[in-house]
């Protein structure tokens, strides 16, 4: 394994900066202000949901990722090159697939969020609560992005960064200084008035759940997703002019950064709604109505902070539309990929594999035609997303550990302190956080109307069992004539 080299690995111009990495990280994990009503619909017990979060995922998925993204900066493909490495090709193309195809079922659930943006900014919130709006918001939406995504990774990376800032970062600081005047003008205080006795006790909010089975813990998982995607952005290290230095310190920006919107955003939700009126589409949207139509009398700018966190929304998207895709396009060196799915246009985008994932977008967006509530649909998908995603994290801590063993040479320029007993503490935390949340997934939340829990349950497992079915039959099915398997990744025994 030759060493990473501080250059552009290719000869290539180099283009992305440790600041624009770092913000590409945080815009594909915050995704826009979407999960703070999610984490405020907790009211004060949101404070044990992401302390498990940040000791059982995101300093372990952070840490880990910083080491592999540093040890394999010489390779594109991401968590495909890391697990690949350690397991064979099929388990790492199982892995780069899972990230890929939970990304393609997740994106109708940041969507959503852009619908109910545009619901508020045109003045007609009862569309967010309106399925066939919110289906066919989600698929146009998503087909003008996939028409941007595809000018290059330039492109669509100032685009993020940008929006970002604009729709997420700057409506964050609104809500923080919007809770400073609710508090400030003596305004009752959410989670001071609860009589849910999962969130209050003796009249007093809770800071620990009250835990009576898996569904009150449901939510869990959903916030775990929220902090998902630290590692996404492997795939262009080496777009970096010095990735081994410049991404680990990339992904613990876009790390930090991510908890503070997360923590700060969601207290003001919690504080201005009722916790009966936090909708977890729409609450973000609430709240500036709460403050600038209920108490100012200033709709319109309600209206406008709704618009800038529309575009924020958008900005989640570009974030994952390219990155994920491209580590797919990474197999096809190893012969994983069927030649249809390998074309790529002059701005080295892969083209058919964004027009696929388009058209699993489309089907999933149907959903909202066919079930009555919105936050149902929304949930049932995220927890589906929630189980893909959390079976790729397990390849990946469970590849570091074995790396630290069968290849204790590689050069690790950012390495996890305490040897390989601080590896196996770390991963192994890691594996264990997403394990407990990944069996949690599969449980109906009891804060929502879910109709038949079966059903519910019955969705998660197909598709979780299906799309982790395609890519092992892909392997299987493989043509040695697709593309011979390249040297520097271990072949499958």
């Amino acid at each position: 394994m030759e060493p990473a080299k501080d250059r552009p690995i290719d000869g290539r111009k180099t283009t992305l900066s440790t600041i624009s990495v770092g913000l590409m990280t945080a815009a594909a994990v915050v995704t826009s202000l979407r999960g703070l009503p999610l984490i405020a619909k907790e009211e004060m017990t949101m404070f044990a949901y992401l302390a498990f979060t940040v000791i059982f995922y995101l300093i372990p998925a952070s840490l880990v990722s910083a080491e592999l993204g540093g040890a394999f900066a010489d390779k594109q493909g991401g968590l495909y090159a890391w697990v690949g490495q350690a397991f064979g090709v099929r388990w790492g193309f199982l892995a780069i697939w899972l990230q890929w195809i939970q990304n393609v079922v997740w994106y109708p659930v940041t969507l959503t969020f852009g619908a109910a943006a545009l619901a508020y900014t045109i003045g007609r919130p009862a569309l967010a609560e309106n399925g066939a709006f919110v289906g066919v918001f989600c698929i146009v939406v998503y087909w003008l992005a996939t028409l941007v995504v595809l000018q290059g990774v330039e492109v669509f990376a100032k685009i993020a960064n940008w929006t970002f800032i604009l729709g997420s970062v700057f409506p964050g600081i609104v809500l923080v200084a919007m809770l400073g005047y609710w508090i400030g003008t003596g305004h009752p205080i959410g989670w001071q008035h609860l009589s849910d006795p999962a969130l209050s006790s003796g009249g007093h909010a809770r800071f620990w759940p009250a835990i009576t089975g898996f569904g009150t813990i449901a939510f869990l998982a959903g916030i775990i997703l929220l902090f998902a995607g630290v590692e996404v952005q492997a795939v262009h290290v080496t777009e970096m002019k010095k990735p081994s230095r410049e991404f680990p310190i990339a992904i613990g920006l876009g790390a930090v950064i991510s908890l503070v919107i997360f923590v700060v955003g969601s207290i003001p939700i919690a504080a201005i709604l009722p916790y009966q009126k936090i909708s977890l589409q729409s609450g973000v949207f609430q709240t500036f109505d709460a403050v600038f139509a209920g108490l100012w009398h200033v709709g319109w700018l309600a209206q406008l902070m709704a618009l800038f966190v529309g575009i924020g929304a958008i900005s989640g998207v570009f974030a994952w539309l390219g990155s994920p895709c491209k580590g797919l396009l990474a197999t096809a060196d190893d012969g994983e990929l069927p030649p249809v799915l390998q074309a790529t246009n002059r701005h080295g985008m892969p083209t058919n594999i964004l027009l696929v994932q388009g058209a699993v977008v489309t089907v999933i967006s149907l959903l909202y035609f066919v079930i009555k509530d919105v936050s149902v649909v929304f949930f049932l998908i995220s927890a589906m997303t929630i189980a893909l995603y959390l079976i790729a994290y397990m390849l990946m801590y469970a590849a570091a550990i074995t790396l630290r063993h069968t290849a204790p040479s590689l050069p690790r320029p950012f390495k996890i302190p305490g040897g390989t007993g601080g590896m196996w503490l770390t991963a192994g935390i890691g594996f264990l956080g997403v394990g407990f949340s990944f069996l949690v997934a599969f449980f109906p939340p009891s804060q929502l109307p879910v109709g038949s829990p079966v059903l519910y349950v019955a969705v998660v497992i197909v598709g979780t069992v299906l799309f982790c079915a395609i890519p092992l039959l892909i392997h299987a099915m493989r043509s040695k004539t697709w593309i011979p398997v390249a040297a520097g990744v271990k072949k499958p025994a």
